[in-house]
């Protein structure tokens, strides 16, 4: 794996602190800046609006920009709106830096794919992206603890003045490690085409799965910390850790599920996100038992996340002409399910079905995710990508069933070609001159010429293209009636 995939992970790591690290500060941000805890709370929904928006306008903006200029630029972007966070004097301007921040991280996610993916062959695409994700899954495990520690004893803007220390660091190795410029002999990006390489029916079916597996694993994740101390009885010291192990079921996921996201796409699909609607139905079932409620907050992790590699690689082979535009569009797909899912559990809550309920939430989000994935396996059957450019879609051996869709006119046509070129070849061997059944030719030129074949299995295309030759000129006996063109053997051929 080159070294630039897991510095790649490391900006991911440093940008996914930033994103989810807000839950542990809001106490203080609150405190400090004089509003209300909901109102702290929007920062989080501002950062979540911000990545929707900003992945496909600016994969857009810096498509035809060298991806290492792009990539720099959207962290010294996000560094400085860290900057003007840690020293907002008030709500609106830290509300206002969180914007920023996360139109810079969502650009910048849109095009470490991108980078990523165009770094390892065609059959590596999981695999790699997985290396990337694992950035924002030890964000969970490692960053948001270390940010919520540092705040609480040297305040919640030190922990702002950490993640752009660290982007910073993220920054400087990308222009040592990553060449600058384009690769020679690359094709020069057009909106035109990537625009173009959005319009098929199964990468919105894609996008769709995406939106849904990611929001049922993170809608029980949004609330499970009063879950564990309302409902299950956990001692608040204890729920950092318990945290900690979802984070630590997300990393094994997301390892499992990059090993076999480029073999089998829809299969661990299907078993992924079968597993996450399992478990969320068992926890909503058995919140009040807390050792099977930890042990179901693993492996929520882990199923939530091992369907992440595939979700992310698969669209590149859908669209293979689109691979900055669409990896953009489906980081917007991964940010509306982490906004709509949650409001769709404060709602349950609101509505006084308690905290166990935003599991049947994530469990009914799992199960639509699962007809979603068994709408683009049919989709897949059938062959439906859409317009031009469909042929690399099938990128991976867990998308053969794509192409094998769409190959029977290939297939024909090689089989014509390969045809023609035995029957050209066996026209071309010398023959027995003294054979019975072998007419005699006039030759009226130097060229020697070998007799021609027996007219019953003669090729009548390759006789025809020896008769016309420049060289020389050839009479042939007539055609046999066994070969006219009418007979369905002189169709390969021909």
């Amino acid at each position: 794996m080159p070294l630039a995939v897991y510095l790649l992970g490391l900006g991911i790591f440093a940008q996914g602190t930033s994103e989810f690290m807000l839950s542990g500060l809001l106490p203080q941000i609150a405190a400090d800046l004089g509003v209300s805890i909901p109102d702290a709370g929007l920062l989080i929904s501002a950062f979540a609006v911000g990545m929707v928006i900003g992945a496909p306008a600016l994969a857009v903006a810096t498509l035809r920009v060298p991806r290492r200029t792009a990539l720099v630029a959207f962290q010294l972007v996000f560094v400085a709106g860290h900057v003007a966070g840690a020293l907002a004097p008030g709500y609106g301007v830290l509300f206002a830096s969180r914007v920023v921040s996360a139109l810079a991280y969502a650009g910048f996610w849109a095009v470490a794919a991108a980078t990523a993916v165009s770094l390892v062959p065609p059959g590596a695409k999981g695999k790699v992206l997985s290396v990337v994700g694992t950035g924002l899954t030890l964000a969970t495990v490692v960053g948001v603890p270390a940010g919520t520690v540092l705040s609480q004893h040297a305040g919640w803007r030190t922990a702002f003045w950490g993640v752009a220390g660290l982007t910073v660091l993220s920054a400087l190795s990308l222009l040592a490690v990553l060449p600058a410029g384009r690769a020679t002999g690359t094709e020069l990006p057009s909106v035109r085409r990537e625009v173009a390489g959005l319009a098929r029916p199964a990468l919105w079916v894609s996008y769709l799965v995406t939106l849904l597996t990611f929001g049922a694993a993170v809608v029980t994740f949004s609330y499970l910390a009063p879950l564990l101390t309302e409902v299950s009885g956990l001692p608040e010291g204890w729920v950092p850790v318990v945290l900690s192990l979802y984070g630590v079921g997300g990393l094994v996921g997301v390892t499992l599920g990059g090993r076999f996201a480029d073999a089998a796409p829809l299969r661990t699909l299907a078993l992924g996100g079968g597993a996450l609607t399992l478990a969320s139905a068992l926890l909503a079932l058995t919140a009040g038992n807390l050792g099977i409620t930890v042990a179901l907050v693993f492996v929520l992790g882990l199923t939530g996340y091992a369907v992440n590699p595939v979700v992310q690689s698969r669209v590149f082979l859908l669209a293979p002409d689109a691979p900055t535009l669409v990896p953009a569009v489906n980081t917007s797909a991964f940010n509306v399910g982490i906004m709509l899912t949650p409001m769709l559990g404060g709602l349950t809550i609101d509505a006084g079905f308690g905290f166990a309920s935003v599991a049947w939430v994530g469990a009914a989000t799992g199960a639509l995710a699962l007809a979603a994935t068994a709408w683009a396996a049919v989709l897949q059957r059938r062959g439906v990508r859409g317009p031009a450019g469909d042929a690399g879609a099938a990128g991976s051996s867990g998308e053969a069933g794509v192409a094998d869709s769409s190959a029977p006119h290939v297939r024909s046509t090689a089989s014509r070609s390969a045809v023609s070129r035995a029957a050209a070849s066996r026209a071309s061997v010398p023959r027995d001159s003294g054979s019975s059944s072998v007419a005699p030719r006039t030759v009226t030129s130097r060229a020697v010429v070998p007799p021609a074949r027996p007219a019953a299995t003669a090729a009548p295309c390759a006789s025809s293209a020896a008769s016309t030759s420049s060289t020389s000129s050839v009479t042939s006996p007539a055609p046999s009636a066994h070969a006219t063109p009418s007979d369905p053997a002189c169709h390969p051929a021909c």
